[in-house]
């Protein structure tokens, strides 16, 4: 009797190359990262039967579901570790795909398709993480909203967009209730079909040639399921040894002289030390974005090396990606301390 395929079966090809189903070869860590975001809405959606998106209740419903709720704390605290490693994952994935020619020819648009998602998923953490709305992100969100209206033209027309009103206030909570749930995620989830769409379609996981060694989708598929449990696995164990603080309820009125921003904006917050908000907060981190996005259209156009580690064809888009990588976690760091 013939084997119906599932839904997972059709994301990969019936054979695939030995090579290619090695661990080594990808570290699975885009498959990690979409497993990470499913966890996200999992979580996410229980989150939203008790979280009340205003000023006035955004925290105390948060403390009284982590206190009152069964297991609430234990869901705030998967939600909130699976998006901080998915920040981690999605940027070693990036960083996998670079050094192993993964963005060259035919594959350029998904690179971009790449860049979006990580784009995507930072703002999204960031407004996740506003919406605690606690003491700890009024300093950091009065600096990351004003860094918008430090664009010329459109700056005050994007504040409005993000906050809801010419100021921060009561429209502030439910404005960024929206883009967290409806704007930024349903455009990841969509970026992320569009993005695995590519990957076959580019030949990313390619299927098997005649006489080439190969394994079948159904080993892949239990790999993975393998990789997803432990996944989980870990995720449990820091969740339950390690719960997110959440402090007392935002005073906008009676702002600290300065806080941490969330650790993957610390870069940011300490470049804003250097110089104007606008070229500090907005242009280096555009320009930097830039010349990652430039990388397979203008520093390395062939399309030699694709699927070797650290192909002497990629070394110049290898060392570029480097040090801007190395720039930022440098600033991470030195606003960490």
């Amino acid at each position: 009797m013939a084997k119906r395929a599932s839904f997972f079966h059709h994301l990969h090809p019936p054979h695939i190359p030995v090579r290619e189903g090695r661990w080594r070869y990808t570290f699975g860590l885009g498959g990690t990262a979409v497993y990470l975001f499913i966890l996200l809405a999992l979580t996410g959606t229980l989150e939203v039967f008790y979280y009340i998106p205003s000023a006035a209740e955004a925290n105390p419903s948060l403390q009284s579901m982590i206190t009152f709720v069964p297991y609430g704390w234990l869901v705030r605290s998967l939600h909130y570790w699976a998006a901080q490693a998915m920040v981690v994952i999605s940027v070693l994935h990036l960083l996998r795909v670079v050094f192993t020619g993964a963005y060259k020819r035919p594959r350029q648009f998904n690179w971009l398709l790449g860049l979006g998602l990580l784009v995507l998923l930072l703002l999204a953490n960031f407004t996740g993480y506003a919406l605690r709305w606690d003491a700890d992100i009024a300093w950091a969100l009065m600096v990351g909203t004003n860094l918008l209206r430090s664009i010329p033209l459109i700056g005050p027309d994007l504040y409005g967009m993000a906050v809801g009103s010419s100021e921060i206030g009561a429209a502030t909570v439910v404005r960024l209730y929206g883009w967290h749930l409806f704007g930024l995620i349903l455009a990841i989830l969509f970026l992320i079909g569009w993005h695995i769409f590519r990957v076959r379609r580019d030949g990313g996981i390619s299927r098997a040639k005649p006489r080439e060694a190969s394994i079948h989708r159904d080993e892949l598929v239990r790999r993975e399921a393998i990789g997803a449990l432990a996944v989980t696995i870990v995720l449990l164990v820091v969740a339950l040894l390690f719960p997110p603080a959440l402090g007392e309820a935002a005073d906008f009125g009676h702002l600290p002289p300065e806080a941490s921003a969330p650790w993957f904006f610390l870069w940011v917050q300490q470049l804003l030390r250097l110089g104007p908000p606008l070229w500090m907060g907005v242009i280096v981190p555009l320009a930097l974005l830039a010349v990652l996005a430039l990388l397979p259209y203008a520093v390395d156009r062939r399309a030699e090396g694709v699927g070797i580690w650290f192909s002497r064809e990629g070394r110049v888009a290898q060392w570029l990606v480097v040090l801007v990588m190395a720039f930022v976690l440098g600033f991470i760091l030195l606003g960490a301390t």
